[in-house]
């Protein structure tokens, strides 16, 4: 069993900076792709930004320039660094993990999700 806890989220104000961290721990064999999902209410979750094992990464157009992906691997940690954010970019954060398991089998994980609030 494998399970993602995110933190860092809250209430910041437009043009404020966020750090959302999301670590995995259990049964991990190796962490492929990791990323960050949002979903606002009312709408479809959406990619905010994902990153390889060896460190390519892919970041939706909306938050690119502003937001950045980083990952410890020793640490099973991924980072999002969420800077200059705006009203729209709130919603609730998920973190996503593709993990490879000891029976060789990827399995996709989902953390619980954090809050992120941007007041204007």
């Amino acid at each position: 069993q494998v399970s993602l806890v995110e933190s860092g989220g809250g209430l910041v104000q437009a043009g404020g900076s966020l750090r959302l961290s999301c670590v995995a721990s259990g049964r991990i064999f190796n962490i492929n792709a990791m990323g960050w999902y949002r979903q606002a209410p009312g709408k479809q979750r959406e990619l905010v930004a994902t990153i390889t094992g060896g460190g390519s990464t892919n970041t939706a157009d909306s938050v690119k320039g502003r937001f950045t992906i980083s990952r410890d691997n020793a640490k099973n940690t991924v980072y999002l660094q969420a800077n200059s954010l705006k009203p729209e970019d709130t919603a609730v954060y998920y973190c996503n993990a593709k993990i490879l398991e000891s029976d060789y089998v990827v399995y996709d994980y989902w953390g619980r999700g954090t809050q992120v609030t941007v007041s204007s």
